[in-house]
C-alpha cells in the first residue's frame, strides 16, 4: 500500500503497447535508493510493477492495457510530469492516508484558483462514486493524499498548500486536465458492508419469517 505522500516526480519518456500489455518508461527527478525488480511503485496513484531501472536511469514498468485505459497514464502526453511514490515499508510512517494504488475513476479539473498562498482546486465528481466523498474525508488525486473541503452534487473542492503544489505534478495541471481518483479504502468497505446489510434486511418478509419458523 501507499500513503499518498509523493516522494518525487518524473517525466513520461515512452509508452508502448504489445497485445494486452505495454511498457511505461519514466525518468524520475530524484534517484530512488535500493530499488528492487518487481517492487510496487505508484505512478500518478496507479500501482505499477518495476521491471528495469533499479541501478539508476529511467524506470520501466509493465502495464496492462486495462490500467492504461482506466487511468490517465494512457492519455498523458510524452513529457508529462507524473507523481511517484514507493510502497510503504512495514516500519514506515503513515503520514497521509491508506492508498491502495487502485484507481477508481478519472475526472476533469474544473477550476484552479489562487487563494492567497494556497490553491483552490475543483474536480468533477464521477457518477456512482458520490457516496464515497464526504467533507473532511480523504481522497487520492493522482496519488496525492488530500482532504476534501466541500462536496457539491457534481464536483468537489480541495485546498492545496504551497508544498503540495510545488513538489507534485499538480503544478503542471490546467483546467480540463484529467486526474486519477482513488476514494478512501476504509470508506469502501464500510459502505459495502452497509449495502449488504440493507439488502439482507429488505429481503426479510412475513413469508420468509414464517418459513424460518418465527411465525
Amino acid at each position: 500500500m501507499f500513503t499518498g505522500l509523493i516522494e518525487t516526480t518524473g517525466v513520461i519518456l515512452e509508452r508502448r503497447m504489445s497485445g494486452d500489455a505495454g511498457k511505461l518508461i519514466v525518468d524520475v527527478q530524484k534517484k530512488l535508493e535500493h530499488l528492487e525488480k518487481g517492487e510496487s511503485i505508484a505512478v500518478n496513484g496507479a500501482c505499477l510493477t518495476l521491471e528495469r531501472g533499479m541501478e539508476g536511469g529511467p524506470l520501466t514498468f509493465h502495464v496492462m492495457r486495462e490500467t492504461f485505459s482506466r487511468t490517465n497514464l494512457g492519455s498523458e502526453p510524452l513529457g508529462a510530469v507524473v507523481n511517484v511514490e514507493r510502497a510503504l515499508a512495514a516500519n514506515g510512517r503513515l503520514g497521509g492516508h491508506i492508498v491502495s494504488g487502485h484507481v477508481d475513476a478519472t475526472a476533469r479539473i474544473l477550476s484552479l484558483a489562487r487563494r492567497e498562498s494556497d490553491t483552490e482546486l475543483e474536480i468533477e465528481l464521477p457518477r456512482g462514486l458520490e457516496e464515497f466523498f464526504v467533507e473532511k474525508g480523504s481522497v487520492a488525486v493522482d496519488g496525492i493524499s488530500l482532504t476534501i473541503e466541500t462536496v457539491f452534487p457534481d464536483r468537489f473542492r480541495l485546498g492545496i498548500i504551497p508544498t503540495t503544489w510545488e513538489e507534485t505534478a499538480l503544478r503542471t495541471k490546467r483546467r480540463g486536465a484529467l486526474v486519477n481518483l482513488e476514494t478512501d479504502v476504509i470508506g469502501k468497505y464500510v459502505i459495502a458492508r452497509l449495502n449488504r446489510l440493507e439488502k439482507k434486511q429488505s429481503s426479510v418478509t412475513m413469508e420468509t419469517l414464517a418459513e424460518a419458523g418465527f411465525l
